[in-house]
């Protein structure tokens, strides 16, 4: 029995000690949008601030893994080994639309959310030189040339696309879905004029806005982002619409709690860092810390909603 005990404690000292020394190597930290695109430029301004704050060498790795509205992404982030040293921003609502919509590979189930850091709300902008310049331009373009305003998103059931598909029902329009990888990709479209409107997260439009390539109609925010407070919410204007995406940092489920833990305590360190406030402030990233209770309470809320939602009125390619 001695033996037993002494076996047993060596062994919990050597999962302590193991964990205490974590990580040990290099962390992936999945992205599954194209590079240059919100998440992607949340990723690479915060990792450099969570290998500071978790010590011990740490050094993080972005891979890009975009493709099917994120299910790319999501999916390898689900099926990585458990053991803290994959990691990835999951984003709302592509994490819990795409299993409600279609059979994919996890669930929100797969994941241990850790913590969340980025919400922001949509928005939709068109070319200045369009001759679309407010809501009103919009419907009643649309309204003569049904599907014949193009619009730009990141896929089916993103926050981008269920946004318009609001809009269309709120209003009776009926606008044309082009999805893309990434939000970087819709930028390019819409800069290239090869759709006429681009339905992404204000934070990505805010800067060309600024510089004067891009003309925001309006953002899905309840009251207006502090970055970007000369642009009127759809609710101000008259259209009930608010919607955005939430981007935080998760894991595949199973990971162990101590390893978690220090996770999530290194994103809430690297969040309040002054230095990443002022780069988040530089990138127009609309920061929102919550820590893993809250973020898993969120997201199993917008699950349902969600569902409800498909159950109601399934969104479907138009």
């Amino acid at each position: 029995m001695k033996k037993f005990t002494l076996a047993a404690a060596a062994l919990v000292a050597s999962a302590a000690a193991a964990q205490a020394e974590y990580p040990e190597r290099p962390i992936n930290m999945i992205v599954a949008y194209s590079a240059g695109g919100g998440t992607d430029i949340a990723a690479r301004t915060l990792a450099p601030f969570i290998e500071k704050h978790l010590g011990a060498d740490a050094s993080i790795v972005v891979l890009n893994r975009p493709g099917a509205g994120g299910e790319i992404g999501f999916t390898e982030l689900a099926q990585a080994e458990a053991d803290g040293y994959t990691i990835g921003f999951i984003n709302t609502p592509n994490i819990l639309t795409i299993p409600i919509q279609r059979a994919a590979r996890y669930s929100l189930d797969s994941f241990t959310p850790i913590a969340n850091v980025v919400d922001d709300p949509g928005a939709f902008s068109v070319l200045p030189s369009s001759e679309i310049k407010t809501f009103d331009d919009l419907i009643a373009y649309a309204k003569a040339n049904p599907n014949k305003v193009t619009y730009g998103s990141t896929g089916l059931g993103s926050d981008d696309h269920l946004a318009a598909l609001e809009f269309e029902r709120i209003t009776g329009v009926q606008l044309k879905h082009v999805p893309f990888p990434g939000n970087a990709d819709v930028r390019t479209a819409v800069l290239g004029g090869h759709i006429m409107m681009a339905s992404m997260n204000i934070s990505e439009t805010i800067g060309d806005v600024h510089e004067g390539a891009l003309h925001a109609l309006g953002q899905m925010a309840t009251e207006r982002w502090d970055g970007a407070p000369d642009i009127p919410t759809f609710k101000e204007q008259g259209y009930d619409v608010v919607m955005g995406s939430m981007r935080g940092i998760g894991a595949p489920k199973g990971i162990p709690e101590e390893v978690a833990k220090r996770l999530e305590a290194a994103v809430k360190a690297a969040v309040e860092d002054p230095e990443f406030q002022a780069k988040a402030t530089q990138q127009h990233l609309a920061l929102s810390f919550r820590d893993s209770a809250d973020y898993l309470a969120e997201l199993t809320s917008l699950s349902a909603t969600f569902q409800a939602l498909w159950e109601k009125t399934p969104w479907v390619q138009q």
